[in-house]
């Protein structure tokens, strides 16, 4: 826990060229159109993560199905398979072809879903759109690393924190104003300009270097064992292999980290793992016990929008200061607090309480999202930023898969425990039953109803007390990250051709 500049032990001996910075330059319009663009596409990619959420029940109704579950799972599952891919391929094949690519295929699932006749139809479109989402996602992360220093990242990765915290937030926004309306398809069409637009500025202005070789030899390069054994466990078999997966992959890629990243990969884990759960649960709360609709619970859930200042003023004071672990601990000393304050919120509260214990809870939540890169590259050489990138957006990608099934696991269980037996027995066994609960609870009968709602506080309240010990977890594996220098040199192989830089003997 020291802060001895440890980067001698880290790092094998340089090179005898470098590229760096003469200094920290304000940055050109070529730069700005790029990082807006990769914004754009950031932004797509987290909003159709939560805004189908709130939707979910008109589209199982207009589409006459009820295994609406997998309409989440299959973005979420076929998002997290192709991450860690998507950094090899943007590595072999360079940046600007494997983002459109993922862009087209982002494009593509959103068509087929605003489009889908069927349940079927729409749980394939997803699985499309969740491939377009994942690799969206990473090449966000490894275009931003061409492009800045780890010392300058800090401001540039709170803007992306504040990309993706605005899209997680109003998306249950969006997607519930559209459902009822019963225009629940634009919210798969309006992706389909953004998407052409976004593309369009990164084909004209992403100008990094391409790999050279033939099609054969980049294939031949690819990391075939490692994709296999995450993308496998994750999708071929039962969610719960995929843990063992993802162990057998970090043994194998070990050699990026030299085990001194992994006090950042869980506690990327492990904020993404309470975000999602979260994001996702805290308008249960309100549409359980509050009689709220679907937008209005996700406008009352807006204090978590803190997260996005926050997340900006994190990367700032690690911009000035180079230090990140201060800001780190901090926000998690805050996330046990606002999880803390969840967990004493009763049925008949008021409003405004909720909504203040999640700017508290916001705020830690955004110190963590834009510093957790900067413990798991600055022990690394340049050179690996796109490894380490892809695996990072993996894990938070696969963490929020957790956070959604722990969420859904506890809530289900505790309000089955809860809720008068009499009432639960009109709804069959396999149906879930807080989604299935909450149309139904402002029509209920007075004593029937408060019954209800305070089933839905005590259940959540449980939630809370399982997402403190997750938050507790990432606590304790911060203690462990070492303050490491941050680089002042950028990857010479993916320079872009607008930015001034010497070449020097060090």
């Amino acid at each position: 826990m020291s802060d001895v500049d440890d980067s001698a032990k880290v790092f094998p001996a340089p090179n005898t060229q470098v590229v760096s910075l003469l200094k920290t330059t304000k940055k050109g319009t070529t730069f700005w159109c790029i990082f807006l663009s990769i914004c754009v596409a950031l932004f797509l990619s987290a909003l159709e993560l939560t805004a189908v959420s709130t939707a979910l029940p008109t589209i199982a109704y207009d589409l006459h199905a009820t295994d609406f579950v997998w309409v989440g799972s299959a973005y979420a599952l076929s998002s997290t398979a192709f991450l860690p891919m998507s950094g090899g391929l943007a590595q072999l094949f360079g940046r600007r072809p494997a983002l459109l690519a993922c862009l087209a295929l982002f494009a593509l699932g959103s068509g087929i879903c605003g489009g889908a006749k069927s349940m079927a139809m729409l749980i394939a479109g997803r699985t499309v759109q969740g491939l377009g989402g994942g690799g969206i996602q990473s090449l966000s992360a490894i275009i931003l690393a061409d492009l800045v220093t780890l010392h300058e990242r800090g401001l540039y990765a709170g803007l992306f924190g504040l990309t993706w915290s605005i899209a997680c937030i109003i998306g249950p926004v969006v997607g519930g104003s559209l459902a009822d309306r019963g225009q629940w398809r634009w919210l798969f069409y309006l992706n389909l300009p953004i998407c052409g637009l976004a593309a369009i500025f990164v084909f004209m202005f992403l100008n990094l270097p391409a790999p050279p070789g033939t099609l054969r030899e980049k294939l031949m390069r690819l990391d075939w064992i490692g994709n296999f054994l995450v993308i496998g466990t994750r999708v071929l078999v039962p969610l719960i292999l995929g843990l063992v997966g993802l162990g057998v992959f970090i043994l194998y890629e070990a050699k990026w980290g030299l085990n001194l990243c992994l006090s950042g990969y869980l506690q990327t884990f492990f904020v993404a793992v309470i975000a999602l759960a979260v994001v996702y649960f805290m308008p249960v709360y309100f549409q359980g016990c509050k009689d709220a609709s679907p937008i209005t619970s996700g406008v009352r859930n807006l204090g978590l929008s803190a997260l996005a200042p926050a997340a900006i003023i994190a990367g700032v004071v690690v911009n000035r200061t180079r230090r990140y672990r201060p800001q780190m601990w901090t926000g998690w000393c805050l996330i046990m607090v606002g999880l803390g304050l969840y967990s004493t919120l009763k049925a008949g509260d008021p409003d405004g309480r909720a909504v203040g214990y999640g700017v508290l809870l916001g705020v830690g939540i955004g110190f963590e999202y834009s510093t957790t890169m900067f413990p798991i590259q600055a022990p690394l050489p340049v050179s690996e930023n796109a490894h380490a990138l892809a695996f990072m957006m993996f894990v938070r990608s696969f963490a929020g898969v957790w956070g959604v099934t722990i969420g859904s696991t506890v809530l289900q269980n505790e309000l089955k425990r809860r809720v008068p037996a009499s009432f639960l027995q009109k709804f069959p066994g396999g149906a879930a039953i807080a989604y299935a609960l909450i149309p139904q609870v402002p029509s209920l009968p007075q004593p029937l109803k408060e019954s209800v709602q305070v089933a839905f506080a005590g259940s959540l309240d449980v939630l809370w007390q399982v997402l403190i010990g997750i938050a507790g977890m990432g606590l304790l594996s911060s203690l462990f990250m070492k303050g490491l220098p941050l680089h002042t040199s950028l990857d010479e192989e993916w320079a872009m051709d607008e930015r001034k830089v010497e070449v020097h003997e060090v």
